[in-house]
């Protein structure tokens, strides 16, 4: 069922009314919209979303090995089995058959390694490695090694057999007018053992200057952090954020973060324009919403980007880990049980912020519990229903993906499986 109980109904009152009838334009001001995120499924009609080029190609399942010395690899589980840390060590990697050697792999996520085990019969065992989230840095022991354009590749941790889910998710997520990643349905082999996984683009540097336009520094959200403020001494960030891209300089987050916190209520209001996109943040939100992905920004992983744009002064929140969207849990299973019952298409929940989650985060909660932003927010929620899912794109979206795993994965994961996940998947874009 849907998750995320974002906002009380009594928060739309009588702003909700004016906006609903006068259009998502009016839902704020000129000051605080900051950007109209691109018609995307407008433009493509009910078609899917385009294809890729090489690797990214999504009409195709791709092939991926790895091979590594045996004790590195049991090193690196140990380390992190006993202290949490996640080392790199050097692979061989073959990608659509061009071959890279000392490349740097290592284990990749947080909630998705959670139950890692060396016992064979564990749920997430190290002797599957072929089943466990990595990611792959072209780069990390030969200066400028790359393929095609791409240097860091992450080997997602499947929450179903097919990740259907995510890979959907993602594709909508583009065609919101959002910052997306690239991804591949996948045949990937680690030392022998083959399984079927959804290889994606890391946010590094070079997704950045593709992705999105402006941005001067992208910082990540560590899953033990949150979005408070502590002081203006960058060290008091350290494990909370990191700096993926952009030049060192932790300032226009802190100051982020310090205007979230301190400011009041009024002031909130009126100078959150000044600080970040609001539209987009609305959008983002909304979508979070649509997919039922409790796994964001005020979920448990605390998951999110923020991309900074120097010429702007603006924070964008972009979107990462989508492989929980439409209702899987933790660890596979539970997927796409759809909304709450008596839920129509594209209603916001009644209740107060966090869900299933549990989690919470101090940008989403005011911005939520402000009625200009919370209309906003139903308005998004009300455009993104119609375009995504009533106009059949993601349905087509959908339909796509089945039909490049039944071609090209029917030896990894049966018809019935691929049949059955994606009627899972379908079943929200029409409720």
């Amino acid at each position: 069922m849907m998750r995320r109980k974002r906002i009380a109904t009594a928060a739309l009152g009588s702003v909700a009314v004016v906006v609903l009838v006068a259009g998502c334009s009016s839902a704020v001001s000129t000051d605080a919209a900051t950007s109209v995120p691109t018609d995307a499924s407008s433009e493509a009609s009910t078609s899917a979303v385009v294809s890729g080029q090489g690797f990214w190609d999504q009409s195709v399942v791709h092939s991926l090995s790895i091979s590594y010395e045996q004790d590195d690899y049991d090193a690196l589980i140990a380390a992190y089995i006993d202290t949490g840390e996640k080392e790199w060590i050097e692979a061989t990697v073959v990608i659509d058959g061009a071959t890279f050697e000392n490349v740097g792999l290592k284990l990749k996520g947080n909630s998705s390694l959670k139950g890692l085990s060396t016992d064979a019969d564990a749920e997430l065992s190290s002797e599957n490695p072929e089943d466990l989230p990595w990611i792959i840095d072209l780069d990390k022991f030969v200066d400028g090694q790359e393929y095609e354009g791409s240097v860091e590749f992450v080997i997602r941790g499947n929450s179903s057999e097919t990740s259907l889910n995510e890979a959907v998710a993602l594709d909508l997520l583009e065609a919101s007018g959002l910052a997306s990643e690239q991804a591949v349905a996948t045949r990937v082999e680690v030392n022998g053992a083959e399984a079927l996984r959804l290889v994606v683009e890391n946010p590094d540097d070079s997704w950045v200057e593709r992705a999105l336009t402006g941005s001067t520094a992208l910082y990540k959200a560590e899953t033990g952090g949150d979005y408070s403020y502590r002081g203006d001494d960058p060290e008091s960030y350290t494990d909370v954020f990191d700096q993926e891209a952009g030049e060192d300089d932790l300032t226009p987050l802190i100051d982020f973060l310090q205007f979230v916190n301190e400011s009041d209520d009024a002031t909130f209001e009126a100078e959150l324009g000044q600080h970040l996109d609001v539209t987009s943040f609305a959008t983002y939100l909304a979508f979070q919403e649509l997919v039922d992905n409790f796994d964001d920004i005020d979920g448990p992983g605390n998951n999110s980007y923020l991309s900074y744009d120097a010429s702007t002064g603006l924070m964008t929140v972009v979107s990462w880990d989508l492989n929980l969207a439409f209702g899987a849990s933790p660890g596979g299973g539970g997927q796409g049980q759809g909304r709450g019952q008596g839920q129509a298409q594209g209603q916001a929940q009644g209740g107060g912020g966090g869900g299933r989650g549990g989690g919470s985060n101090v940008l989403s909660e005011r911005f939520l519990a402000n009625a200009t932003f919370t209309a906003l927010y139903q308005c998004e929620l009300d455009r993104l229903t119609q375009e995504l899912y009533m106009s059949g794109l993601a349905q087509n979206v959908l339909d796509s993906w089945t039909q490049t795993l039944e071609e090209g994965a029917s030896d990894l994961v049966s018809s019935d499986v691929v049949s059955s996940e994606a009627s899972s998947v379908a079943q929200y874009f029409s409720e």
